[in-house]
């Protein structure tokens, strides 16, 4: 479960839409909430272990209007947390705390058929299973389906059990999940303007999880199950987007103050100051070719070729990793480089195997700024708060310390540390990546695509996540609404 975000989607009225995107699609925009409390205390250790039990659990061989969740929690690793989304599956509606993994595509819940799966979750939420007889609008994939015979076709399904379409995923530290493809209701809310709410339903292929294994099975990991919010076709995005419902792009702003919070949305966050770098072709995950690292201006000493991407190096960003990562290649000139610019104004020392330093003024006066050099001349600029973090408290005081982990293995991971403070666009569509710095306290501009271009409108999300927009663009959008009404079964 690599890569991995977990969001909590909200319930009607604090979702929203817009008909945008492409073919008229509404953009949809998705609230995050910490698993780990705002106001608790998590060590740095802590987190690095976390971090490594999701990066083993990459899938072995995997190939595979606005909808607006306020985000809650701090990017400081100290209160940091994953992220979880609430989906709504089946008729009647049931409620499912998933996690959302970029590092799969597959959404699976935990059937209520599971004899061994957990009974209670360490995350403090009531764990739910779904019953496939309980619900009206459900049906299980059968080896006779089209749909099932294209997932067969990539390795990720079997008709081995009987009729039924079946799956089992296997993750990099042992643990797994299999089960049976069902059919069924995903419902949202979809609000057009500040106060217009339209129910909305699509029928989603999802996995109905009946054996478990491994860390999937303790209490302090334990969830109802995993949204695949990969780049595939069998994923929820991948599959709202065929449905015309989303387009095929998602953004996110994780606030990086005290307080936290930010936005996710299922769309494009639209702002003048975006850059743009391309996607790394035929990789499951979020790669990017990172060519360069420079600190004050200068170039740091590492070869290229270290960041290239092959089947264990590349760069890979994830906000579902609290800290960042790079390769030891990297790390060693990008930790020189910063010691050797602080050294005459900072007392450095080792922490727990951390590069710590000792100030006495603010770290903005004190450390350099860094940039990250990608393909396309998109540069993404780090300031200080976005590669230190607090260290533990020792004599003279509380130490800043790197941010950014050492790996072994050849992929460098740019986590929330990194992340925070900006812009992100996942652009599917066009295959790239989009940021900007950014203060995600403040509203947000979010496209209206037609499906024939005929028109470009920014609609503005504000935090609160109700959606501005002109009249006319209103009245477009909901004439549109009334003829998809009329001409389809999703709405």
């Amino acid at each position: 479960m690599e890569f991995l975000i977990v969001v909590l989607l909200v319930a009607a009225g604090a979702a929203s839409a817009v008909n945008g995107g492409a073919g008229g699609a509404p953009v949809r925009v998705l609230t995050l909430e910490r698993v780990f409390p705002a106001n608790e205390t998590v060590e740095l250790e802590v987190l690095r272990t976390r971090d490594r039990g999701r990066h083993a659990r990459i899938l072995q061989g995997f190939s595979g209007g606005i909808v607006d969740f306020n985000v809650v929690g701090t990017s400081d690793p100290y209160y940091g947390g994953l992220y979880f989304t609430k989906v709504k599956l089946g008729s009647p509606p049931k409620e499912f705390n998933v996690q959302i993994d970029t590092g799969s595509d597959i959404l699976w819940v935990t059937c209520s058929s599971c004899s061994d799966c957990p009974q209670s979750s360490g995350f403090g939420v009531p764990l739910n299973f779904f019953d496939v007889g309980s619900s009206s609008t459900a049906s299980t994939l059968s080896c006779s389906d089209s749909v099932c015979s294209s997932i067969v076709q990539t390795s990720d399904a079997s008709c081995s059990e009987g009729n039924q379409c079946s799956y089992r995923f296997q993750y990099g530290d042992g643990s797994g999940t299999s089960g049976h493809y069902v059919t069924d209701l995903l419902h949202f809310d979809t609000i057009v303007g500040p106060s217009m709410v339209a129910n909305s339903s699509a029928s989603i292929t999802f996995g109905c999880s009946t054996d478990q294994s491994g860390s999937l099975t303790k209490p302090d990991k334990a969830i109802d199950g995993i949204f695949g919010f990969g780049q595939q076709g069998l994923s929820v995005v991948s599959q709202l987007s065929s449905h015309g419902i989303t387009p095929k792009v998602f953004s996110h702003c994780l606030k990086g103050d005290g307080t936290g919070g930010g936005k996710l949305v299922l769309g494009e966050i639209t702002e003048p100051t975006m850059v743009y770098s391309p996607l790394v072709p035929q990789q499951p995950h979020y790669n990017l070719d990172l060519q360069s690292i420079a600190v004050n201006g200068r170039m740091l000493p590492i070869d290229s070729a270290v960041f290239a991407t092959s089947d264990n190096r590349g760069t890979i960003v994830d906000t579902g990793t609290t800290l960042s990562y790079l390769v030891v290649e990297a790390f060693e000139p990008f930790v020189n480089a910063i010691t050797a610019a602080v050294l005459q104004l900072t007392t450095p020392l080792l922490s727990k195997d951390s590069q710590c330093y000792l100030v006495t003024s603010s770290i903005n006066e004190i450390f350099p700024d860094v940039s990250l050099h990608f393909a396309g001349g998109a540069a993404m600029n780090l300031k200080p708060e976005n590669y230190l973090v607090h260290g533990v408290p020792v004599d003279g005081g509380t130490p800043w310390c790197i941010g950014f982990q050492k790996v072994q293995n050849g992929v460098s991971i740019l986590g929330d540390l990194v992340l925070k403070d900006k812009i992100f666009v996942y652009d599917l569509s066009k295959k790239r990546i989009g940021w900007t710095d950014y203060d995600c306290s403040n509203d947000v501009n979010v496209s209206i695509t037609s499906s024939k271009d005929e028109y470009r409108y920014a609609g503005e999300l504000s935090e609160s996540g109700s959606l501005r927009t002109t009249t006319s663009v209103l009245q477009a959008l909901l004439l549109h609404i009334v003829a998809v009404t009329l001409g389809s079964s999703l709405w």
